[in-house]
Order: C-alpha cells, then structure tokens, then sequence
C-alpha cells in the first residue's frame, strides 16, 4: 500500500487503491489508545534484559580466560542485548517506559551508560527529530543529512563530493556510527548551540552538562572496572559490542526514513501526522531479531504516537491491519534503501545519485 494513499489530518476521507477508506486522522486517534506505560511489563522488561545481558558479559569475561574465538561468538548475541537495552533507553527519552518523569528520567541516564549516551542531550536531540521528520526547511540535529535533487546540483564539485562520501550506507553505518557513539558523543564542541524541542531549547551549558557529566560517570564505572579485570579485557570484550550495536542501531535508523516513498515537504505544506506515518517505514523483522530490537522496526506507529511503549506496538498494528501494508520493507528490500540518497521533488520519492 503507498502511503500516499492516505489522507492528512486536515482532509477528507477517499478510498485507497485497495478500495479502502483510510484517514490518517483516524489512524492516529486508534494508536493514541495504546500509549501509556505499564510498569510491570516495563520492570519486567528492563530486569529480564539487564540479567541476560549480564550473564552474557560474565560469560565473555570467563571465556576471554579460555579463547577469544568464544568471546567473539558471544558479541552477537551481547549486542542484540545491548540494542534491546538502547531502544527502552529511547522509550524513557519518550516518557513511555514509565508513568513517572523521574523513573524515566534516571532509567534512561543508567542505561545511557551502557550505550555511552549522554542521556539528557541525546533525549531532546532526539525528540526533535520526531518534531522536525520530513520537514524540508527544518533539517537539523537528530537525523541523517537528506537533500533534494536541486540542492545536489547547485553544489560544487567538492561539496558534491563530501556528501557522496558521507551518504555512502558502508561509510554511514560501518565507520560513523561507531566514531559518534563512541567518540563524538564525548565532545560537546561541534554540538549545535541551541536548538528547540517545541517551545523549548537547550543552551550550550545544558549541553556541556550532559556531556561531561556522562564521560565523568563512564570514566567512573569503566575505570573501575578495568581496575578490576585489566583495561585490555575491558576493552576486548566491551568496545566490539559497542561497535556492533552501533551498527545495528546505525542500520535501523537508516531504513527507518530513508526508503523510496518517504515523505518530504516543505514547511507550508508540512503535516506532523502525514510525516509521522508516511514518512516512517515498518521493518517486518523475524521475531527473534524483533525482540532484540524492542519492536522499533514498527517506525510508523513509533512516530505516529511516541508515547506508546515498545511492548504495545505490536498490538497496535495487529487491531489495525492496514498498518501492516503502509511502507514494508522486509530485510532484502530494505538493502535496495542503501542506494537512496537524494530526495526528488518533482517524483516525491528517494532517488540514488545515479539519477542526475
């Protein structure tokens, strides 16, 4: 089903190509049903994850005595964990994990320590991306750098050339989201100044703070457990699952905006619902790598209605069938998105630079 089928939620209802009458209006009001966290499964979730995650970190240490072949077969799995851990990470920066501001407020700073995230900037960087997607006048901070055909053009050679480099998915995903997560992440220069979460900001104090408060407490709990086991077995066992869950999380957030009927408008025409759904992909992921990713793979439903926790998403699109048909991409279409990289106006789709 092309998304574009749908209707705004300012116009009126019209049949698809399907036959069906589908308002995105409509949608919106039924995801709006599911929000709210419940905080059984939630503590659930969190202690169940934690423990596994643990266990398997403990088990890496004890092999890393044995052979590290075994250490190697274990970062994997350890970060699918991780990944799992980041995404009810992302559902505190939402307020969905719990009913409480201050549960979610530390939850999401605990578990920024295992992803090596400045929870506070991440949380607003990130919620602004969610105020801003698809918004053609609006591109700024918290999502990938997208221009149109024309503005490819009207860049000179070398700037043409940055960008190419820069939009290669191999480069993107396998070098800089390591280098950001691990690196970039620890700098607050280079950080934009102040930016706005709806009528918000966040001054460059605030984001000094954030920062250098997150490297002091990793500096904390890292070093003292590389007192305990010896830097290089820290490092041998805990740096490789960072670089694979930025991986998996560089590859999500890639396929999730970036596929061929993404939506794109400038800020006149603009519509925060028709961007949420139409602009958001849903990744049908096996089950086993859905659990691992904590469900993210239901984008259009994510962005529709954040506030609805990642347990409930499944269950929001299964009493909505129709969801199930709105931008899905299965694992082997989804590598067709690498290719995408500039957004044509006139088509109203992600072109590749073979375009031009």
């Amino acid at each position: 089903m092309n998304p574009h089928d749908f209707q705004g939620a300012g116009e009126s209802d019209q049949g698809d190509s399907n036959g069906e009458t589908v308002c995105v209006k409509e949608i919106a009001a039924h995801c709006q049903s599911y929000k709210g966290a419940d905080a059984a499964r939630s503590i659930f979730q969190l202690v169940t994850t934690l423990a596994l995650f643990g266990i398997t970190l403990a088990a890496m240490f004890y092999a890393s005595t044995i052979s590290y072949w075994i250490v190697a077969a274990l970062i994997l799995p350890a970060a699918g964990l991780l990944t799992r851990l980041f995404i009810f990470q992302h559902d505190c920066g939402h307020a969905s994990f719990f009913k409480s501001k201050a549960a979610n407020t530390w939850v999401g700073r605990f578990l920024g320590l295992l992803t090596f995230t400045p929870y506070d900037f991440w949380r607003r960087a990130h919620n602004l991306h969610h105020a801003t997607s698809g918004n053609l006048d609006r591109r700024s901070i918290g999502g990938i750098d997208t221009i149109t055909v024309a503005e490819y053009k009207a860049l000179s050679k070398g700037r043409q050339l940055a960008y190419r480099i820069y939009r290669n998915t191999a480069f993107l995903v396998l070098f800089g989201t390591p280098v950001y997560v691990v690196f970039a992440q620890r700098l607050p220069l280079g950080q934009s100044s102040t930016f706005h979460e709806g009528y918000k900001s966040l001054s460059v104090s605030s984001i000094w703070k954030s920062i250098m408060l997150t490297n002091l407490a990793l500096l904390a709990l890292y070093g003292g457990v590389s007192l305990l086991i010896g830097v290089g077995t820290l490092a041998a066992i805990y740096l490789p699952i960072l670089v694979v869950t930025a991986w998996l999380g560089g590859w999500l957030f890639y396929v999730q905006h970036q596929f061929e009927d993404a939506y794109w408008e400038a800020d006149k025409k603009w519509d925060v619902m028709e961007a949420a759904l139409m602009g958001s992909s849903y990744y049908a992921l096996p089950k086993i790598l859905q659990w691992f990713t904590g469900n993210i793979g239901l984008h259009h439903i994510h962005h529709l209605c954040s506030r609805i926790p990642n347990y409930k998403l499944q269950a929001c699109m299964d009493a909505r069938p129709e969801l199930r048909d709105i931008n899905r991409l299965t694992i082997v279409q989804s590598l067709k998105c690498s290719s995408l990289k500039l957004w044509d106006e006139a088509q109203k789709q992600m072109v590749p630079l073979t375009h031009i």
